[in-house]
């Protein structure tokens, strides 16, 4: 059974079903103008977070302790639980949230063809 990655409106239909079992979302934080990356894989049916990494530091995107500087990125492995869902907000103050699935990386917009609806539910096509 293939995995895939389904966006959509939260609790709609599915706009566009990607490539998986991984993937990267990243955005840029609004106060700090700083980009922000993580990386996903599906895993028995849920979203695991297998690393986040931040290229600076500020409001309300302190590296943990844990965290190592490699390559101008402060990167370190969250401790967050499997999820069923991530919902993200679109936001007036940055840009479109870019996710990378399947050896392509686009805009979200890019892979829904059209406006994004926010909120916008990323989770496991089932």
């Amino acid at each position: 059974m293939s995995v895939a990655l389904c966006l959509s409106a939260l609790g709609g239909a599915v706009l566009a079903a990607l490539p998986g079992p991984a993937f990267t979302l990243s955005w840029t934080h609004s106060v700090e103008k700083t980009e922000w990356r993580e990386d996903w894989r599906i895993e028995d049916g849920r979203l695991v977070l297998a690393e986040a990494r931040v290229k600076g530091t500020g409001a309300g995107m302190e590296p943990p302790a844990e965290s190592r500087l490699a390559g101008g990125w402060w990167v370190w492995v969250p401790t967050v639980p499997p999820l069923e869902r991530l919902v993200l907000a679109a936001s007036s103050f940055t840009p479109d949230h870019e996710l990378c699935a399947g050896g392509a990386c686009r805009p979200l917009h890019g892979w829904i063809d059209g406006p994004v609806p926010s909120p916008l539910e990323i989770k496991p096509c089932l």
